[in-house]
């Protein structure tokens, strides 16, 4: 009797087995290629088109400070790339014929990078630097020397400022 039980579970095994056909099993696989060029890039943008003082007694407010302006740089750059941001002005302040030196524009900064400084006609001025690429952001005051020696008058000078990100 244990031989009919092996034999019947050997024929219903084999039975099972030819019943299945075999299945191919087929895959394939291909490769992309990616590039993405990233270039230097730099954007310098000013809260403020324009600052002004106002007029005021040189022996109570011997220094005028305009409201502040917002300074927003972003670079791009190798890791080690310095970005740099100075400002030159256009000439001293002039009415006309009288001028004030520009010397006696300064400005004090404040945020991480950014620098105090005093304008110049001849020589940009740094008002900032870091290294690599980001998004940097300050403020800067700018403040008039005042004196009893100005001659009347509105006085202008063009600050010209450069941002680099090699």
């Amino acid at each position: 009797m244990m031989k009919a039980v092996w034999s019947g579970v050997a024929v219903v095994a084999a039975m099972g087995f030819m019943a299945a056909p075999a299945q191919a099993q087929t895959t394939a696989s291909a490769s992309l290629s990616v590039t993405a060029t990233v270039s230097a890039k730099a954007k310098l943008t000013l809260s403020a088109a324009s600052i002004s003082f106002a007029d005021a007694d040189p022996d109570t407010t011997p220094s005028i400070a305009a409201a502040a302006v917002d300074v927003d740089v972003k670079a791009r750059t190798s890791g080690s790339g310095s970005v740099t941001l100075t400002v030159l002005a256009g000439g001293d302040l002039v009415s006309g014929g009288p001028s004030i030196p520009v010397s006696n524009l300064t400005w004090t900064s404040s945020g991480g990078g950014f620098q105090n400084g005093t304008s110049n006609k001849t020589v940009a001025q740094s008002v900032g630097s870091w290294t690599g690429s980001g998004n940097q952001s300050g403020a800067q005051t700018y403040a008039l020397a005042n004196s009893w020696t100005y001659a009347t008058g509105t006085y202008t000078v063009t600050l010209n400022y450069t941002l680099t990100a090699p």
